[in-house]
């Protein structure tokens, strides 16, 4: 037995992560960037279908 370990006191700190995931924050989260997607090829829609045939 090693007698350098006999007297010290380790406490082991145990951590538990959990991952918290909020289903309504990644709905919102989606629905956010879907209507950024749609705005923005409503906007190359309309540059193609009127804007550009006028040059």
């Amino acid at each position: 037995m090693d007698t350098r370990y006999k007297d010290s006191n380790v406490e082991v700190e145990h951590r538990e992560v959990q991952k918290k995931t909020d289903s309504s924050l990644v709905a919102s989260t989606f629905i956010k960037y879907a209507a950024y997607i749609i705005i923005f090829f409503g906007f190359l829609y309309f540059l193609v279908r009127y804007v550009f045939p006028k040059f």
